[in-house]
């Protein structure tokens, strides 16, 4: 009754306050969770984002009889500022939770295919992409101009895999350790490069719409500036934590808490204001306190376990209601006959280009270190792209056409929902059946 009333509040144009939306969705990630365990049994990203996609159906249908429940809840979740909620909170609580937890010395032992293929294989990928999707929508004729740089930003919005849409379905799968931490590791920095080179592309789209361009000096300075300022704040805010988890020694769970949760928030903020990448100072942060940590040898790192088990329960809380927004921003998402069809090839566009972005490094590694049986399809396949690629996309608004920016949102929900719902489900079968 409550939620009911919250969506008809927000319908009649009194709207709701953060707390408000805090409580719906986590009341919806509850419910949902629910059903998922006691009756769909799917992983857990899978399950709640299949749940809040039927959800918007069923409003969508309603609404046909019953309007103002549709315009209470499209309002409700234009009211949510998807880019700013993920890219800005969320994702650096995610990013962190995350590599707290990966096996560093697993990691350091996959250094450099892990650098490769999240620098060289995003950068291959984001061209191969940008290239094919302008051609692909030239012959589509969807009625306006799409330029090679508006294809450009669709190539570097999608390129990185999605390491929220990875972490969480690589749990629910067996697979061998090594090609995990390439497929972690990966997924964790390539969300860093990816995102710098995302917003390095916006740079020069909107400065050549306003009559101006940038030199290659100021586009590398650009780059430069983020990645290894993130980096190096990552070490920074890391050592020092490191610093203090081990005076504290375990003593005081508490402060131990209290002081990752705090860097964390100060890391992000200041990564903001400094224009320097946070998911990349989030990610070292959390290698540097998580070292020490191997599931080989089951020894535990500086960070405690009261630490670790706090990390984790943030991570699955806010997973699910990632996984519920982007299920329910379909219900703000424009769609057309052209758009579904870009769409649909975009999916095949983005595979194929995958492949070819992590196949031709990995073969050139292939003469110098031995991989893994499957490494290439099972890193092609579950190369999977969810919000951050969605948050991307919705972030261009008021920056390029408006046209144009309703495709790429709507072509990149469509590689998403493929690559969560179809990918995500069979990644388990393909690992399977290299593992026999």
């Amino acid at each position: 009754m409550t939620l009911l009333t919250t969506m008809l509040n927000a319908g009649t144009g009194t709207g709701m306050d953060v707390l408000d939306l805090i409580a719906l969705l986590v009341f919806l990630a509850a419910i949902f969770t629910f059903i998922n365990i006691h009756y769909l049994k799917l992983p857990a990203t899978i399950g709640l984002m299949i749940l809040a996609l039927v959800m918007s159906v069923v409003i969508v249908g309603i609404g046909i009889l019953y309007e103002p429940l549709r315009n209470a809840a499209e309002e409700i979740m234009l009211e949510t500022d998807f880019t700013d909620v993920l890219l800005n909170i969320m994702l650096n609580f995610l990013l962190f939770a995350g590599a707290l937890h990966v096996d560093f010395q697993k990691l350091k032992e996959e250094a450099a295919s892990v650098l490769v293929l999240a620098t060289v294989g995003t950068l291959l990928s984001t061209f191969l992409v940008a290239t094919a999707m302008y051609y692909v929508i030239g012959a589509l004729d969807v009625g306006f101009e799409v330029t090679y740089i508006h294809c450009l930003l669709f190539g570097a919005l999608i390129s990185p895999t999605d390491p929220i849409a990875v972490l969480a379905i690589l749990k629910t799968t067996k697979i061998s350790k090594n090609l995990s931490i390439k497929i972690e590791g990966e997924s964790l920095f390539n969300d860093g490069i990816g995102v710098v080179v995302f917003l390095t592309i916006l740079g020069i789209a909107t400065s050549s719409g306003g009559g101006e361009s940038m030199e290659a000096s100021s586009v590398g300075f650009l780059f430069g500036q983020e990645v290894f300022g993130g980096i190096l704040m990552g070490l920074m805010l890391g050592f020092f934590a490191y610093y203090i988890l081990e005076v504290i020694d375990n003593e005081h769970m508490e402060l131990e808490v209290l002081t990752t949760l705090s860097l964390v928030l100060v890391g992000g903020q200041a990564a903001q204001s400094l224009h320097i990448s946070g998911p990349l100072c989030m990610v070292v942060m959390g290698l540097v306190i998580g070292q020490g940590n191997s599931e080989d040898t089951e020894e535990e790192g500086i960070a405690g376990e009261y630490v670790l088990k706090f990390w984790e329960l943030v991570d699955e809380t806010l997973n699910a209601i990632l996984f519920i927004l982007i299920g329910l921003q379909i219900l703000i998402i424009t769609f057309n006959m052209d758009y579904l069809l870009a769409g649909i090839i975009s999916i095949f566009v983005t595979l194929g280009c995958r492949l070819v972005g992590i196949g031709i490094p990995l073969i050139v590694m292939g003469f110098f270190k031995k991989m893994d049986k499957g490494t290439i399809p099972i890193l092609t396949w579950g190369g999977l792209r969810g919000g951050l690629s969605v948050a991307l996309a919705l972030s261009l608004t008021g920056e390029i056409p408006k046209d144009v920016t309703e495709l790429i949102v709507a072509i990149t929900y469509c590689v998403a929902l493929f690559s969560i719902l179809v990918q995500g489900m069979t990644i388990e079968k393909l690992v399977k059946r290299y593992a026999e």
